[in-house]
């Protein structure tokens, strides 16, 4: 046996580390590139689908609820124009989005 240690050149280990630091570059671009949001046509089309649904919703039913105050304090018949008019007004919104939805694609 020996008092010296077996020297091991430099060059081997680095480019093992070389080697494995390109391997881990690579896959760090593929993977910044396969979770970069993908914004095309069909994104923005959905979107602009979803927003006219919701303001559909939301109009239809804020529709009514005004209509129903306004026919309540005029004719004074308190709660039942208020909620006639509101399911009155949700018809109308869920008509409009099935309206929405049955249309084809371009």
């Amino acid at each position: 046996m020996s008092d010296k240690d077996p020297v091991q050149g430099p060059v081997g280990e680095d480019a093992r580390i070389r080697a494995l630091d390109e391997r881990l570059k690579n896959l760090r671009e593929r993977e910044e590139v396969r979770n970069q949001p993908k914004a095309g046509v069909e994104a923005d089309e959905n979107y602009r689908i979803g927003n006219r649904v919701l303001s559909e919703l939301l109009g239809g039913i804020a529709g009514g609820l005004f209509l129903g105050w306004l026919i309540d304090h005029f004719a004074g018949t308190s709660p039942w124009g208020l909620l006639g008019m509101m399911f009155f007004g949700i018809f109308i919104a869920f008509r409009n989005i099935i309206r929405i939805t049955n249309r084809r694609p371009d």
